[in-house]
């Protein structure tokens, strides 16, 4: 496995983004970026583990904790179950007898936990400045904007809005109320074949780089047919002819991680790695996801890692702190990170273990700290377009 700097493996040159996956930092993208009541204890403190273990023994299955694939290893270890953000918002769901739902992930991860848990459960997010910017790309206002602007090009009607998970609980609720679904990266090409089901057209949100290659590289959708809105210009920048003879309207929305991997990456590391297969997620950019040997999931990942053949070299296109976990492993197969700088979720990335034993010691002294709650109306519509996601078959 490599592992130096020089040879780009899995610890690439930090970049300024780095600076922040500490979570000592603001982020100005982050969602619901705010500072976290309370004392945290020191990062240096020696006795972390011990603390955290000793909180989470004292509250026994009075707590779940959650950790999303994108975590740092010093809080999966405390995880209950790891995956990617809707298998833990259903893990979550099908433990009623936890009273609180810790998860380790960013905030709308956690507003689709408290949608999909009980009244009596409550989701508590250890730092509520660990948001998403992708997430933060498509406000409620913005979005009913747009349907404006498709009411009055006259095609409203026949277009169904799919919203991928990575959203807010009101674009959620705004999917549900307008007859959509949610989609993840891996049933997206099931939610759009369903979608062009009930209608002819697709709003997709907030993601355009996934809209985009579901559409056009699993569906067939020709690129031309792909059009993209961009809510900070006037009719999102596209005449009412264009939204008329779009198949897909994408949100001008992407992922601050999976957007930094460049065509240039992936020439580079088949030039320095022969025979290396290159695997990336589906929020990568078109060129990038074209030029791929494979594309897939977060979990498809995994599994594709747990499948290779020792001895086998790949080039992994996502999150830096699941491309190291990878690598530690799997050290009989040569694992690298597909970029040569830092690629780590800044937001995700506030959750390090100091915040996780603030959280559970509050829990274990009887405060409920940072509680997630989504409103009842938002919870209704927002529940409405899970549920449709749940039915497909």
């Amino acid at each position: 496995m490599t592992t130096t700097t020089e040879n780009y493996g899995v610890d690439p040159t930090p970049s300024p983004l780095a600076l922040l996956l500490l979570g000592r930092e603001a982020d100005p993208n982050s969602e619901r970026g705010v500072d976290c009541p309370g004392d945290l204890p020191a990062a240096s403190d020696p006795d972390l583990v011990a603390r955290a273990r000793a909180a989470k023994e004292k509250l026994g299955d009075r707590v779940f904790i959650l950790g999303h694939h994108y975590q740092r290893d010093e809080v999966i270890e405390f995880a209950d179950v790891t995956g990617d953000s809707f298998k833990l918002a259903r893990d979550a769901a099908a433990r009623p007898e936890a009273e609180f739902i810790v998860f380790c992930g960013v905030h709308f991860m956690a507003e689709s936990a408290d949608i999909l848990t009980s009244e009596r459960q409550q989701v508590v997010l250890p730092d509520l400045a660990a948001g998403c910017s992708m997430a933060d790309m498509a406000t409620a206002e913005q979005v009913a904007e747009c349907w404006d602007v498709l009411s009055e090009a006259g095609v409203a009607d026949v277009t169904v809005p799919v919203s991928y998970m990575n959203s807010s609980a009101d674009i959620k609720a705004f999917t549900g109320k307008h007859g959509g679904t949610i989609c993840t990266s891996s049933n997206a090409k099931r939610a759009l074949e369903w979608a062009f089901e009930q209608g002819e057209k697709v709003l997709f949100l907030p993601d355009q780089h996934l809209g985009r290659n579901t559409a056009v590289l699993e569906m067939g959708i020709p690129l031309d047919e792909c059009v993209l809105y961009n809510p900070h210009k006037p009719n999102g920048g596209l005449t009412a002819e264009q939204l008329r003879n779009a198949r897909m309207i994408l949100w001008r929305g992407h992922c601050s991680v999976h957007g930094r991997f460049s065509l240039d990456s992936v020439n580079e590391v088949r030039e320095r790695i022969p025979g290396v297969t290159v695997l990336v997620h589906p929020e990568c950019k078109h060129e990038v996801v074209n030029a791929a040997d494979l594309v897939g999931s977060t979990e498809y990942i995994i599994k594709a890692l747990d499948a290779a053949e020792p001895g086998s070299k790949w080039a992994i296109g996502t999150e830096l702190n699941l491309v190291r976990r990878l690598a530690k492993a799997h050290p009989d197969k040569e694992v690298v990170f597909l970029d040569r700088t830092v690629c780590f979720c800044s937001t995700m990335n506030r959750i390090d273990l100091p915040h996780l034993v603030w959280a559970l010691e509050s829990l274990a002294e009887g405060r409920v700290p940072n509680v997630i709650t989504v409103d009842a109306e938002t919870e209704k519509y927002a529940k409405a377009a899970l549920d449709r996601m749940l039915a497909l078959p």
